[in-house]
């Protein structure tokens, strides 16, 4: 499972990183809510904006860059906000913040825009 948050589950974030699920129910103790997912064992975090199911593809590049290759089998994504604030770690305590929107649409051919 690969769940999306968004800016307003930052503390969250941390707090359920330094945690280990095996001391502490992470779900009881930073209030989040868990719903079943249809094509795997682990559960929604609904808090989330987006949650993917997924299933191992290979693991062959773990072990020397902690990589792994997952294939979603299942995306759910709220309906709104339509363009949210989501959250990405980088890496020494440092996240960066998606959701900026920049707009092409008038150099764009009409017939390739939805409406």
């Amino acid at each position: 499972m690969i769940n999306l948050p968004t800016t307003t589950l930052i503390d969250t974030v941390v707090g359920v990183g330094n945690t280990t699920g095996a001391e502490v129910d992470k779900f009881e103790r930073f209030g989040l809510t868990a719903q079943s997912a249809t094509r795997v064992k682990a559960p929604l975090i609904v808090e989330c904006h987006a949650n993917f199911e997924c299933r191992l593809v290979d693991d062959a590049l773990v072990d020397k860059y902690n990589f792994f290759v997952f294939e979603v089998v299942k995306a759910h994504v709220a309906k709104s906000p339509r363009h949210p604030e989501t959250l990405h770690y980088t890496g020494d305590g440092v996240f960066m913040v998606a959701g900026k929107i920049i707009s092409r649409r008038r150099l764009f051919r009409p017939e390739l825009l939805d409406t």
